[in-house]
């Protein structure tokens, strides 16, 4: 496959006021480390010659060629024969560790320990009845043999019962009940991939996919996300220079920066995919956490692209102890998919499915008294950071579970090792990068606790963050679970 590249005319908007620094190569310079070190500019890139940036900046030869050398010799630059300048980031990658190690153990279980690694919330109120009442049921099942591959026909009649009042027509027979959303997302990895398949993922993007698809022996792609969300742009030409296989996208409440992509510019994505014949796999785990329950949602990304694959889950609305997830798909591809979940698993708990089914009749309710929660939290975090971290800076999102904070300098990493002898558990930004970067960015999830405990852990954070600029020493640290 040739080298991604960069266009002068595509990169000169990113590079901002660069040039109104002075001397104008060293503005150039760090401007360009920037969108290297944060992944907007993805290693591998072969970036636009001196000539031509030269040109498109209205700079001189000598500003463009200092510019280049001092990133070379920074390591965020290397020549090579044949491919011009390309993009790198200097050392060992301080990024993902791939199969997040588990740190302290799953539950948390050391006391005094915060754990701001999982976007996700306790039980709603109501889950014990919900179980009581499947159990209630469960005897029906039982002179069955259990095994349900594409899960009990009346769950699944209720998704798509759901996805057809959100503007999809679907019918039972295009899904399946998977043992999560991240199962589904597996069975889809099997079916559609064979290794060395590129496929596109947004970076920042959800670790565990960026995992569970290198399991499938995918060849990640990354399209890099802006500060307000998707560039079409980057995103049609990335996808005709490598026309990936799939693309895994969340469009909806992306996480971890929570933007919502439009009707508009789904359908320009839409179209770019069926150009280059990429079946989409959409994240649609987020898709009911919206923090302002009267507006309006686009329409599915399936409703734009007809090669979609979705997926869902119970996690993020209900619990994350309830592991029932979905994926809806094209009837033509529904047999490589049961073929490919049979080489996995025989299906999914019928007492857990029964479980959802009652939860999804009581859906609307309990999602309001959970918005109520979210948006209070968010709030209370975004106040917190603000008044102890003013240094920061980050939207707060109009949906989702976490606050996406850009660090003014490249150190998240060192900041998680700082807040873990503090007490708080963080992932750092290089965990959700696709291709490395991303150290200038931190996901802080505001739904697991109270508002005392996120009071409580911003001001340890903080505490951590002065400790950057002590000499106490950096610790090795395993990569967190990370929800």
């Amino acid at each position: 496959m040739a080298p991604r590249s960069i266009s002068a005319a595509r990169l000169v908007p990113m590079l901002g006021a660069a040039l109104g620094v002075t001397p104008a190569y060293r503005g150039l310079a760090d401007a360009l480390r920037l969108l290297i070190a944060d992944g907007r500019l993805p290693a591998g890139t072969r970036l636009p010659s001196q000539r031509e940036l030269t040109t498109a900046l209205g700079v001189s030869r000598t500003t463009v060629t200092r510019a280049y050398a001092e990133l070379e010799d920074r390591g965020y630059l290397s020549s090579r024969q044949g491919s011009g300048s390309v993009a790198t980031l200097p050392g060992t990658p301080a990024g993902r560790r791939q199969g997040a190690a588990l740190q302290r153990g799953l539950d948390r279980a050391e006391g005094d320990v915060i754990d701001l690694t999982c976007a996700s919330m306790p039980a709603p109120p109501g889950t014990m009845a919900a179980y009581e009442r499947a159990l209630l049921a469960l005897p029906g099942y039982l002179s069955g043999t259990g095994y349900h591959p594409l899960g009990l026909p009346e769950l699944r009649e209720a998704l798509a019962q759901g996805y057809t009042a959100r503007g999809l027509p679907t019918d039972p027979d295009q899904l399946m009940v998977t043992s999560g959303a991240l199962a589904g997302l597996a069975v889809a990895g099997r079916a559609l991939l064979s290794p060395g398949d590129r496929v596109l993922l947004e970076s920042p993007t959800y670790p565990n996919a960026i995992d569970t698809l290198r399991h499938c022996g995918a060849r990640p792609v990354a399209l890099p996300m802006q500060r307000d969300g998707w560039d079409s742009s980057a995103a049609e030409a990335t996808l005709r220079q490598t026309a990936p296989r799939a693309a895994y996208l969340i469009p909806d409440f992306h996480n971890p920066t929570g933007a919502l992509m439009g009707d508009a510019q789904r359908a320009r994505l839409g179209r770019a995919l069926s150009g280059t014949h990429t079946v989409s796999v959409v994240d649609e785990t987020m898709v009911d956490l919206s923090h302002d329950g009267d507006a309006a949602m686009p329409a599915p990304m399936a409703a734009h692209h007809g090669r979609s694959i979705t997926l869902g889950g119970a996690s993020k609305s209900f619990w994350g102890g309830l592991r029932v997830g979905w994926l809806r798909a094209p009837r033509d591809l529904m047999p490589a998919l049961v073929t490919a979940r049979l080489s996995l698993d025989l299906g999914s708990p019928v007492l857990e499915q029964l479980v959802l089914l009652d939860l999804l009749s009581h859906r609307n309710e309990l999602l309001a008294a959970r918005r109520t929660g979210m948006v209070a939290a968010r709030d209370t975090l975004a106040a917190e950071l603000r008044a102890q971290l003013p240094q920061w800076s980050f939207q707060p999102p109009a949906g989702g579970l976490s606050i996406w904070a850009e660090l003014p300098n490249e150190v998240s990493t060192p900041l998680t090792v700082a807040a873990d002898r503090r007490g708080v558990v963080l992932a750092p930004g290089a965990q959700f990068a696709v291709e490395g970067g991303l150290e200038r960015f931190l996901r802080v999830p505001f739904a697991a606790h109270p508002p005392e405990l996120l009071r409580e852990a911003v001001r340890r954070v903080a505490a951590a963050w002065e400790d950057l600029g002590s000499d106490r020493p950096a610790q090795h640290r395993s990569s967190p679970l990370v929800a």
